[in-house]
């Protein structure tokens, strides 16, 4: 048996040593370096662009513009982005190329000798720009007279995407409401911090093809963007995926993959035929690439005085910054979750997402669910304290279960395993037993602890999300598995054993896939179905990954898919390669392409009954921590992530991803605070946008991996890898009231944040002897 054993990752060494070559360490004999210009504009119209200065500049072999740009846009799911800023006229239905709508818009690419003297010689390029209104918000882009930043779109409207959800009777609901929960939530930025910032290497490959070495998350997807930017049949385009320091959804978009093919296409047509390379530093990284959506949530909970729910309705709003990137399908995410996991018999629900002139927001792990999940587990934890109601019994009266209909109408696809999740849960973090007494919290090392300023606090909260993308996107993933033999002398077969001498068994197999290794141990838990699949021993398998030349397209490494889709390859590859091994076939090759049950798109009315997603996976968290009210620190003990697997492949790399998933949203829960102003980054630095180190994360993390096998998932396997990051959250904002009193509808629960918000309900840093601190819980 293959699954459910702890395996050593096969990079593990390298990259701990240091061998392991990312991007950016690639630097072959002769290669050139690029340096990518920033127009520096959040909104501008280009006038005038004159590069002579550059190109006479020492070291610069070529000046890559607009101009240069076969089909100038580009776009995950809409193109309405321009590949370079340039001044001129766009043809007709296309975004205008002479306008920058975001401070990291590209303007051109330098190419020289090395990087110094690339970057050195960029600072000569001669712009005239026509400023232009700046759009900085979401009340901005939606105030009467508003700038239109897209005219080409053709809503017309700044507010250029929505979604809507009609169910049931919500006035009536509203009307028998014994109780209702009202707030207005407002959610932040993320920066990804992956380790490794942007940086690829792009050359002609012995077949004449413009190859990329460059990390992402989607190879074939990298690979049509940059064909269609460079008016290049895909097969005149090779991604290549070298190894990767971490994505979270930000590697899904384009940053040095067109440009760099754009260099390297200019090069050729000035007869150069050498490799290309760039790598931006962490501050370039910051300010240019996507982050996590900010946004605002207005709902209302009607319920019973028995805390059930009776019906929701919500109004939320996301900023996509200057460009869509992935905005449209984390908008559908976030519309889904923010009536949560529940039974909704009805339900009043718009989601809209606005252009504005900020960092674009784009896939960051959850799409959406985490700022879907606030809303929703903060209104039942109200619900809750408000009916004086255990927080688990009010979700246990109304969880999704088997057979439940969805906020969408339609029966949940089998497997719903929610409840079992929860009571999980809560027996792990025994829930029933009364919290642990307040701890001291020591906030700075000069200043000692003081007891009487301790208090402490516990949360619950939990969630669903889709495995799989959504609403009828044609989902599908790609696998080859080979199959080789061995004749009397122990030497691999390399054709039919026609005289039936030797054992008509396979000894080894070759697995080709394209998903993308991020860091998460994919590519271990592919070898591990692959050999489940085969029958053969994970050291039978050869894999050979992530490169558009030798696979299929596996998708993206995203929406909690890769396990869940590649392995349905992988078993349907696997069967392929049987068949053709009992036909005679040595080596014997099997190709399977699986395509999940289809999805459909959500009715424009929100009144048809859809199906939105073919896969759910289901988490419950539980968390433990102490706060200061007199400095506003958070310190958390304990979390218990109960997370259902379905079936387990590599127990220590599922671990991880909860371990992981913890501390990334233990840091947008409390500590990362993007500032955008005017629609530029103010802190682009680590120095200044605090990622938690070992000394913030929490100090306990239970990871409890529950297996209810999905039923079509492969081998039951269910994803789980954006799971974590779902209900933390909300659970940090229970605890908080419960030790506090008082709520708290924004984060990140900064201790400047928590402070102001404890001083504003009147919770006193110093009490006495005996009292009680906390305010009526009237909340922020």
């Amino acid at each position: 048996m293959s699954l459910g054993r702890s395996r050593a990752r096969p990079d593990a060494h390298d990259k701990v040593s240091g061998a392991a070559r990312y991007p950016g360490d690639r630097r072959p004999v002769g290669v050139l370096h690029a340096f990518v210009v920033f127009t520096d504009q959040p909104h501008a119209r280009l006038l005038k662009l004159n590069t002579s200065p550059v190109e006479a500049a020492e070291g610069v072999v070529c000046v890559v513009t607009a101009a240069d740009v076969p089909v100038n846009e580009y776009g995950l799911t809409m193109f309405d982005q321009p590949v370079l800023v340039g001044p001129g006229p766009t043809p007709a239905g296309r975004v205008p190329q002479d306008v920058s709508r975001w401070e990291a818009d590209h303007l051109a690419v330098v190419v020289a000798e090395t990087a110094e003297l690339a970057q050195a010689a960029a600072e000569l390029i001669e712009t005239e720009w026509e400023p232009l209104p700046i759009v900085a918000d979401i009340d901005a882009a939606m105030a009467e007279g508003a700038p239109l930043l897209h005219p080409e779109h053709p809503s017309a409207s700044n507010c250029y995407h929505g979604y809507k959800t009609r169910k049931g009777d919500v006035d009536r609901a509203f009307e028998r409401a014994d109780i209702v929960i009202e707030g207005t939530y407002e959610v932040p930025f993320q920066e990804h911090a992956y380790l490794q910032p942007e940086a690829g290497l792009a050359y002609i490959d012995d077949e004449g093809r413009i190859t990329l070495e460059v990390a992402g998350q989607w190879t074939h997807e990298d690979q049509e963007q940059v064909a269609h930017a460079l008016g290049l049949a895909v097969e005149q385009v090779r991604v290549i995926y070298p190894p990767i320091g971490g994505a979270f959804g930000g590697r899904e978009d384009m940053s040095l993959q067109i440009v760099l093919a754009l260099a390297v296409q200019k090069l050729r047509t000035l007869g150069i035929q050498r490799p290309v390379r760039a790598q931006w530093s962490r501050e370039e990284s910051i300010v240019g690439h996507h982050k996590r959506h900010r946004g605002r949530v207005h709902a209302r909970l009607a319920a019973t005085r028995e805390g059930i729910i009776l019906g929701v309705e919500a109004t939320s709003h996301l900023d996509a910054g200057g460009y869509n990137y992935t905005s449209n399908k984390v908008l559908g995410n976030l519309h889904l979750s923010v009536a949560g996991a529940y039974e909704v018999p009805a339900a009043r629900i718009d989601s809209t997402v606005v252009y504005t002139n900020a960092v674009p927001g784009g896939a960051f792990r959850g799409f959406g669910g985490p700022q879907g999940c606030f809303v929703a587990e903060t209104q039942m934890n109200r619900l809750a304290a408000a009916l004086h109601l255990d927080p688990v019994e009010v979700r246990r009266r109304n969880l999704l279960g088997e057979g439940s209909i969805g906020i969408t109408g339609t029966v949940m696809p089998a497997g719903v395993s929610l409840p079992d999740v929860v009571e999980i849960c809560a027996d792990a973090a025994d829930w029933d037993r009364p919290p642990p007494p307040p701890r001291p919290v020591q906030a700075f090392a000069s200043l000692p602890p003081t007891a009487a300023s301790a208090r402490r606090g516990r949360g619950f909260a939990c969630a669903y999300k889709n495995i799989g993308f959504s609403f009828g996107f044609p989902e599908r993933s790609e696998a080859d598995i080979v199959l080789f033999g061995r004749d009397l002398d122990g030497a691999d077969l390399d054709g039919p054993d026609l005289d039936g001498s030797g054992p008509d068994v396979p000894v080894r197999a070759e697995l080709y896939l394209a998903g993308a290794e991020v860091g998460q141990g994919a590519h271990l838990a592919f070898v591990q179905m692959a050999s489940e699949a085969t029958g053969l021993p994970v050291e039978a398998i050869t894999p050979v990954f992530s490169d558009t030349a030798t696979s299929g397209d596996s998708g993206s490494a995203s929406a909690s898919r890769l396990s869940w889709m590649t392995g349905n390859a992988i078993l349907g590859a696997a069967e392929e390669a049987e068949k053709a091994w009992h036909e005679g076939a040595r080596p014997a090759h099997g190709h399977f392409r699986y395509i999940p049950p289809p999805t459909e798109m959500l009715d424009p009315d929100g009144i048809a009954p859809t199906v939105p997603n073919f896969a759910y996976g289901y988490v419950a968290e539980a968390v433990d921590l102490t706060i200061d009210i007199e400095t506003g620190h958070i310190v958390v003990h304990d979390v218990v992530c109960a997370v259902d697997v379905g079936r387990i492949i590599n127990p220590q790399l599922a671990t991880g991803q909860v371990e992981g998933a913890v501390a990334q949203a233990h840091g947008y829960a409390i500590s990362e605070e993007l500032q955008v102003v005017d629609g530029r980054v103010l802190n682009p630095r680590l120095s200044g946008y605090l990622i938690p180190g070992i000394g913030d994360v929490p100090e306990q993390v239970r990871s409890v991996l529950v297996e209810v096998p999905d039923p079509r998932g492969p081998f039951g396997v269910r994803g789980m890898a954006e799971m974590p990051m779902l209900p933390y959250a909300p659970a940090i904002v229970a605890a908080l009231y419960e030790a506090t009193g008082v709520w708290f509808e924004s984060f990140p629960l900064t201790p400047t944040r928590v402070r102001a918000g404890l001083r504003a309900a009147g919770v006193n840093p110093v009490v006495a002897a005996g009292g009680d601190p906390r305010s009526d819980g009237s909340g922020l």
